[in-house]
This record gives C-alpha cells, structure tokens and sequence, in this order.
C-alpha cells in the first residue's frame, strides 16, 4: 500500500468515482480507497483525487502525481517531500 523511495513515497490508491462526498474509504485489497464526488470524465476524477492527497497531506499539489493507472479506479500515486511515516499519521485509514 505505501512504500518509500528516495523522493518520498509510492501510494495505492483505489478510487470511487461519483461518490456523495469526497473521503477517505478505508483499505481494500492492499489500497487505500478515496471516494471521489468528480465523475472520472476529462481527468476531473484523478485531478479531485491529487488535491485532496495534497490538502490531507499538507504538501504543495506539484509534489503529487500519478505513476500508473491513469485511467483505472487502481492508481499509483507518487508524492514527493513526505515520509512513509508522515503519510501514516496524516491517514489514520493506513
């Protein structure tokens, strides 16, 4: 689910698109889920997605993007400048 580079680190991520509110799921299958309220049409459901790591995890939204899974609900989200422990304490869902 969260594994350290020397950037900072890699996150599963699975996302529920359309969802009421945007928020934090829990983890399935060795991802964290974030239901996203964007529909996944455009980008607007992957943009809503590196936001709201940004503003939970407190880092500039340039230190977030997207390794794999572009188009899949299963993502891989690279986030420079953190720790794996920094990301724990801010999701208490890891």
């Amino acid at each position: 689910m969260l594994s350290s580079t020397p950037e900072g680190v890699i996150l599963s991520v699975r996302i529920i698109p359309r969802s009421r509110n945007t928020e934090f799921g829990g983890a399935r299958e060795g991802a964290l889920v974030v239901r996203i309220a964007a529909p996944p049409v455009e980008g607007a459901a992957n943009a809503a997605l590196l936001e709201f790591l940004a503003f939970t995890l407190k880092v500039p939204r340039r230190a977030i993007q997207i390794c794999s899974g572009e188009r899949s609900r299963h993502k891989r989200v690279a986030i420079a400048g953190i720790t794996a422990e920094a990301v724990r304490a801010a999701l208490p869902q890891m």
